[in-house]
């Protein structure tokens, strides 16, 4: 690691852990020993309701809870209901394709939750990419955002702000997970697929204010997925149409790349006491050729098994980034993908087009249990996880009110006046 970011990292580590030399006392003295009581026989622990559920679930309910899954149209249509009835995803998610108006977006939303409810399902995450910027999915009624590049170099820090309005944003038309904010570092100017999309070309800058961003949202009740881990930045191959490589050593990613996702995933804080930790990671589909040379990050158990969740400690959700994009799909049948991806260790797997693409996926991971290269306890593993999310932020598919897009735009023109 460079004397530069030794430094720099000592300096945030000092912020978030809010340490002093005055805040060292000396541990108690150990009271003198006495003769330990027989112990009496633990009871039998009761099994926690997560867990009740996970036993009770077929196989195709387990896969199932894996699958994020693109649909058509904007409003609940024949593969809308295909999808929920047939496949019992874990999340829906919802773009451009998908919106017309604020009124229109609401009852898209309620009506997939109604679907869902009335087939008896697990509640939906309901996912979005709302960053800001040129990527946002919400209705032309609503006020734009600026970029994170521009919103950092025009606030210079009030980075809360932002994770609140991206909550609000999401909130009022029923949405649970915002795969943001972007903790890439814009290193490459080349780089045109993240560009603005990152709030900085400065390790240090994108370490502050991303987190910070996360944070706000999840305070506000909104799930949000910081993203491309292991750092999509310095590219210059836009992964929806190839695979991008990156040829840093583990020293040069620990100090440039790894650096705001190591933040997040240890809830750091620039300034005052530890943040809850991030509860979820999108790993995007880069080769990283000094870590492992042959498959994506998003498929590769040596960077999510490995780099994730071992190095970095992370045991919170992991989501792919779309396996359509043209980075895997170029490579990789759907299925295949889909099967990779759960034995990497991912937890939920984007298929954001094709109903085809998302049976595809689905029946991959009952082929691979059935022949034994996934096991119904790696699949186990992942529901654990995203059931315990679902109950963390009380979702239900309970309705979303009428949205009050004029009380909304007065809360962004607050900042962006």
């Amino acid at each position: 690691m460079t004397k530069r970011n030794i430094i720099l990292l000592s300096l945030l580590f000092v912020f978030a852990l809010g340490a002093c030399k005055g805040d060292i006392t000396p541990p108690p003295t150990p009271a003198p020993m006495t003769p330990s009581p027989t112990p009496s026989p633990e009871p039998t622990p009761t099994p926690e309701p997560a867990e009740d559920e996970i036993s009770a679930m077929t196989i195709e309910e387990l896969a199932g809870q894996l699958l994020v899954v693109g649909v058509e149209g904007t409003q609940p249509g024949e593969d809308a209901h295909r999808v929920i009835e047939d496949l019992r995803p874990g999340g829906i998610i919802l773009f451009g394709r998908n919106v017309d108006s604020a009124p229109q977006l609401a009852n898209l939303t309620n009506g997939l939750k109604e679907i869902n409810r009335e087939a008896g399902n697990i509640p939906l995450f309901l996912c979005v990419d709302e960053e800001g910027g040129l990527v946002s999915r919400m209705p032309p009624e609503v006020a734009d955002l600026p970029s994170a590049y521009d919103y950092l170099q025009s606030t210079r820090g009030n980075t809360e702000a932002l994770g609140q309005i991206l909550a609000a944003e999401c909130a009022t038309f029923g949405f649970h997970v915002d795969f943001a904010p972007v903790l890439d570092i814009w290193s490459n100017p080349n780089n045109t697929v993240i560009g603005k999309r990152a709030f900085h070309t400065d390790p240090l800058e994108v370490t502050i204010a991303g987190p910070s961003v996360a944070y706000s949202m999840m305070d506000a009740g909104v799930i949000p997925v910081v993203k491309h881990f292991p750092g999509h930045g310095d590219t210059a191959t836009d992964s929806h149409v190839g695979l991008p490589t990156v040829d840093k050593t583990r020293e040069e990613l620990e100090d440039n790349e790894l650096m705001p996702f190591r933040f997040a995933v240890e809830g750091g804080v620039w300034k005052g006491p530890r943040h809850t930790p991030v509860p979820a990671v999108m790993v995007g589909h880069i080769l990283l050729t000094e870590v492992d040379p042959l498959l994506p990050s998003s498929l590769s158990p040596t960077v999510v098994n490995g780099l994730l969740r071992r190095e970095l400690g992370f045991d919170g959700v992991v989501f792919t980034d779309d396996l359509t994009m043209g980075a895997i799909s170029n490579t990789y049948g759907m299925g295949e993908a889909a099967v990779k991806a759960a034995q990497a260790g991912c937890d939920m797997l984007l298929v954001c087009h094709g109903l085809d693409n998302a049976k595809a996926a689905h029946a991959a991971l009952l082929e691979a249990v059935e022949a034994g290269a996934l096991t119904r306890s790696r699949l186990e593993e992942s529901v654990r996880r995203i059931l315990e999310l679902k109950e963390a932020y009380n979702l239900d598919d309970s309705p979303v009110e009428s949205p009050d897009v004029e009380a909304l735009n007065e809360k962004i023109r607050a900042i962006f006046p």
